[in-house]
């Protein structure tokens, strides 16, 4: 059975964390380190997991790792989001915040839909092809003469950002329909956090410029 390569998890789960420390101390759940040590020591239990075989325990390890750092994200958008009334936060902070949770909303989400559809990149990959999920690719909606010279295509963690990235800008799936319902549940709370962002964060910033 051949993997699915890992390392753009990797790498977006680094950029969520360096977005994280982007954020006032104020907003973080904590010392903004705390959770970067606390994810980070889990990650590199991960890969080793990956790597000697243990794919339950990897599968643990990544929920783990995903649930914290959604949490952090939670938090922080509703400390900045109560602040609002009082104006503690300045133009500068609004705007920095905003961005950083914005595209941390986007690849934490990204990484949810590869951790959990399909049963997970372990099940994905010991299929021959794609055929079933949370979501409908147009790959899996081929004519059959088509599908042929796509039968052994399967989502990879790019597929995935696509589909998040898309949600957080127009609110909804654009290419990809979503057939099951905790995958309408996680685009509903990715969409009620980047609309907070955007339509309430931004543009509250941009009016005290």
């Amino acid at each position: 059975m051949k993997h699915e390569t890992r390392w753009p998890v990797v790498i977006a789960t680094l950029a969520v964390l360096a977005l994280y420390q982007a954020l006032p101390e104020h907003l973080t759940l904590g010392p903004s380190w705390g959770l970067s040590i606390v994810v980070l020591s889990l990650l590199v239990l991960s890969i080793i997991s990956h790597y000697v075989g243990k794919a339950g325990l990897n599968s643990l390890l990544g929920t783990a790792m995903l649930v914290l750092i959604t949490v952090a994200e939670v938090w922080a958008l509703a400390l900045l989001i109560s602040g609002l009334p009082t104006k503690r936060q300045g133009p500068g902070t609004l705007l920095r915040s905003a961005v950083s949770l914005w595209f941390s909303n986007v690849l934490v989400c990204a990484c949810w839909y590869w951790r959990l559809d399909a049963g997970g990149p372990y099940r994905r990959a010991s299929r021959e092809a794609h055929s079933e999920g949370a979501f409908l690719f147009p790959q899996m909606t081929l004519p059959p003469d088509l599908k042929a010279a796509h039968k052994s295509w399967k989502p990879g963690f790019v597929d995935y950002l696509f589909l998040a990235f898309n949600t957080s800008t127009a609110f909804s799936p654009t290419d990809a329909p979503v057939l099951s319902r905790w995958a309408k549940l996680v685009m509903m709370v990715q969409s009620s956090i980047s609309l907070g962002t955007l339509a309430i964060l931004a543009a509250r910033a941009i009016n005290i410029l």
